[in-house]
């Protein structure tokens, strides 16, 4: 199968049905979307983290470990325009985090299912060598106004919701141990305690110039070209247009990066990516500052070239698909980052 996560998925896909009775879509999406009755549709996905692996306890304490494994998921939900319901924790402890920080995990993670009216419906616990969580989330919506990564359309222009690159650069704060640094709490926050964009998914998926939608978990190179390739389109990233907040430029200052790279592959942002119809979404985003309080960022545009190309400030132009974050299946111990949004399977 090979190692790398998407030559794993790919070969799962290719071993498991892509029609049975309920089934709307599976493999390939941020959830798998299933009929209901009338004209709703259940929307499911799942996540796990795994200590050293997704998270490093040195610094992402119980609390807000626990309210970022509920975060990714609802984040999922959001990326396809629905409202998250349900959460399935199953819990695996070892003796350190069951006598210490379970409680203050839980309250995390009920803390952030209570902002998004998320309901704990069950789960499972076991003993282990090392904490690991897995969650399953269910959300539902209105059949027609899914918003799936397939639905780009050549000449649809690109948008980014927020900033990008900050959950990356505040993971590089933390492996620095300068994660309690005032001027860069903005970034170690997103890192930390990201927010998933349930209003904004919402919003989107009700407007029919929105065509194609996907939340930014893996960079936008890798992201993009999930799209793209769902869509058998490519696209052009402007790189000048990128939206990197002033505190990120300053990190990147002061660890010696690029904050471009931050935001083209560092991943973890959980702000949302989508296409709208040429000439659509200027409109939209006066209308989502105003009554959201958010931004948005037209960033490239939808192109029949089946690749995703970054045109630099320079003018130099290079293809950037699948650059962002890819988990190998053998990853080394104490990354603190977690791999690829795993509704990809």
């Amino acid at each position: 199968m090979g190692n790398s996560e998407l030559a794993f998925i790919k070969a799962v896909a290719a071993m498991s049905p892509s029609h049975a009775p309920g089934l709307i879509r599976g493999i390939g999406d941020d959830c798998a979307v299933l009929s209901r009755d009338g004209d709703q549709v259940l929307l499911i996905t799942t996540d796990t983290l795994v200590a050293d692996v997704h998270f490093n306890l040195a610094w992402h304490g119980p609390y807000l470990l626990g309210r970022k494994a509920a975060a990714v998921n609802i984040s999922d939900i959001a990326a396809m325009g629905g409202k998250p319901r349900y959460a399935l924790l199953s819990a695996a402890l070892n003796d350190a985090l069951a006598e210490q920080g379970l409680e203050e995990f839980m309250a995390g993670f009920t803390a952030m299912l209570g902002e998004h009216d998320v309901v704990l419906i069950g789960g499972d616990t076991v003993a282990a060598p090392q904490p690991v969580f897995n969650v399953t989330l269910l959300g539902e919506m209105a059949a027609g106004q899914v918003r799936y990564r397939s639905l780009a359309r050549l000449g649809d222009e690109v948008w980014v919701s927020g900033f990008l690159g900050r959950a990356a650069a505040g993971l590089a704060l933390c492996e620095k141990s300068d994660q309690l640094s005032d001027r860069f709490a903005e970034l170690v926050s997103a890192h930390l305690d990201p927010e998933p964009r349930v209003a904004l998914g919402r919003l989107l998926a009700a407007c029919d110039q929105v065509h194609a939608m996907m939340d930014l978990s893996d960079g936008l190179a890798t992201d993009l070209a999930h799209i793209c390739r769902a869509s058998g389109v490519g696209a052009d990233v402007d790189g000048r247009r990128l939206p990197l907040s002033a505190t990120l430029k300053e990190a990147a200052r002061y660890l010696q990066c690029e904050a471009s790279q931050w935001a083209l592959s560092g991943g973890e942002d959980y702000e949302l990516l989508f296409t709208t119809a040429a000439g659509t979404g200027t409109e939209l985003a006066e209308r989502v500052s105003r009554e959201l309080g958010l931004t948005l960022s037209r960033v490239g545009r939808i192109t029949a070239d089946n690749e995703v190309f970054l045109t630099e400030a320079d003018g130099g132009r290079r293809c950037i698909s699948f650059q962002g974050y890819e988990h190998h299946l053998r990853p080394a111990a104490d990354s603190g980052r977690r791999p690829p949004d795993k509704a990809d399977l």
